[in-house]
């Protein structure tokens, strides 16, 4: 059958999806796809998975990908951080028989995603991405989607999008919002952008940004025009989002926690994030559960916790305590479903006139240099928990011990190295050269003499028993063997 394009891909692979759960790292899994779901969403992306990991690790496309396969699970996408068009080939030729289509991840801002070079951090080099997503589109049998950020400039956003688009890409989603605009800095996700993309381009898109209720989802669609709206934190502290419904926080922990049980195995960290994430107002009240919170080591543990809380929530529901929420600033109760909402910078940041050089002095202030005396005042939260851990600890840069660097590779030798090498070279050298370095632990030498001499001790011990066979006469050895022989159960 031939691959479904565009809008026809839209229609009858996707069944017209306007609501969408977005990928979301370590917190879009199976257990989360379904329950969202359950309460409306349409469409959902897996975690972003890193297609070079994916290709060469076997137990990584299991844990996140095959073991996750659900009937009740599609319409799916699968999303790559990737950026060689090779690798990226390679690891969604592994994954399409699991999904709908497969999603380059072109939006993500974190400093991973730089150092890693992938994500957000590609969008300058348009060669790369025409090549990565063409070629996808030629190989694979599902269709080849991208999910961006946009530029400042509105006709350079529009640009690239005509250039996805002609290299391949069936379906766009755009997060409006730049790769400065992330943490304390995010501020408001500019529509027009969005809706800018989707009057120039002839395949169906989603956007991202700003959805904290079913009604933005709507006016964003009267807005802009797109086919469908992503929701990512929004729908992780209201599951619920795509009904327009805000239930308590109790109902989508216990429901959550039933479909964990229900289709193991599910990572412990997740599940804790996503509590964290539901109970995130009322932990702002309940500062010991949250601490218990943070320490469980089992699932029966988190639900204990959840449990303590949905008490004291309906406590407190019992003792009338709901007028005192509106003093804290939220819309509903702290036992609520509902949005959370960053503090502002102190200048609005928007796409056409980012102050981003003034806030960064103004928010995001570096600390000051830590003085050598390493003085509890001047130490960060980390260095002050090892002091307490090591009163005579040592953090002035100026005295702490020298190492001598390895002549090879240059990290720091061992100090009674045989090669003065570090351990990785050493034992590299002393493998070639059948050598010993106590220092390192590496014994080549004994046990290849070790080897040798246990060799030498079987042929003496095979020689022996050949020389006395030969002297014992023939009758004899006719009658041993007969008495080694198994004589037959009578």
């Amino acid at each position: 059958m031939a691959k479904l394009q565009g809008f026809e891909f839209w229609r009858k692979t996707l069944k017209e999806a306007r609501y969408v759960v977005a990928p979301m790292v370590d917190q879009s899994e199976l257990a989360w796809r379904l329950l969202s779901r359950r309460h409306g969403a349409q469409l959902c992306y897996t975690p972003m998975l890193h297609a070079q990991v994916f290709v060469r690790d076997a137990n990584y496309r299991r844990e996140n990908l095959y073991n996750e396969v659900c009937e009740e699970d599609r319409p799916l996408i699968t999303q790559f951080c990737a950026n060689d068009p090779e690798v990226f080939l390679q690891a969604a030729l592994l994954a399409q028989d699991y999904c709908d289509a497969i999603d380059l991840n072109l939006g993500c801002p974190q400093m991973i995603a730089k150092r890693g070079h992938y994500g957000v951090f590609l969008q300058d080099e348009w060669d790369l991405l025409e090549k990565m997503v063409s070629l996808a589109n030629e190989k694979l049998k599902v269709p080849i989607t991208c999910k961006i950020r946009v530029f400042k400039e509105v006709e350079k956003t529009v640009r690239y999008a005509q250039m996805l688009e002609k290299a391949g890409c069936q379906l766009l989603t755009v997060h409006g919002r730049t790769k400065d605009q992330k943490g304390a800095m995010t501020g408001i996700a500019s529509w027009e952008h969005i809706k800018a993309v989707r009057q120039v381009v002839n395949i169906p898109v989603f956007a991202n940004g700003n959805i904290q209720h079913l009604s933005d989802v709507e006016r964003c669609i009267q807005e802009t025009g797109v086919q469908g709206v992503m929701s990512a934190e929004g729908n992780l502290h209201n599951p619920a989002l795509f009904e327009g419904h805000s239930p308590p926080v109790w109902e989508m922990a216990e429901e959550y926690l039933e479909v964990v049980k229900r289709y193991p195995p599910c990572t412990l960290s997740y599940v804790r994030a996503h509590l964290f994430k539901l109970w995130h107002h009322t932990l702002q009240i309940h500062q010991d559960l949250r601490e218990e919170l943070a320490k469980v080591k089992t699932l029966e543990g988190l639900a204990d916790v959840s449990k303590q809380l949905r008490l004291r929530c309906q406590e407190e529901i019992a003792k009338g305590k709901d007028s005192e929420d509106k003093e804290s600033g939220l819309p509903f109760p702290h036992w609520i479903c509902q949005p959370y909402v960053r503090p502002v910078p102190k200048e609005t940041v928007t796409n056409g006139n980012s102050q981003a050089s003034v806030l960064k002095k103004t928010v995001c202030q570096k600390r000051a240099l830590e003085d050598c005396d390493g003085s509890a005042d001047t130490l960060s939260k980390n260095k002050q928990k090892k002091r307490s851990r090591n009163p005579k600890k040592n953090f002035c840069p100026e005295q702490k011990p020298k190492y001598i660097k390895c002549e090879q590779c240059g990290n720091p030798k061992g100090n009674k190295c045989v090669f003065s090498l570090c351990r990785g070279c050493c034992k590299k050298k002393a493998y070639k050269e059948v050598a010993d370095c106590p220092s390192h632990g590496l014994r080549f030498k004994t046990k290849a003499e070790k080897r040798k001499a246990e060799e030498k001790e079987q042929a003496e011990r095979s020689t022996t028993e050949v020389e006395r066979s030969d002297r014992i006469p023939q009758p004899l050895q006719d009658s041993r063997r007969e008495l080694e022989e198994p004589r037959p159960l009578l």
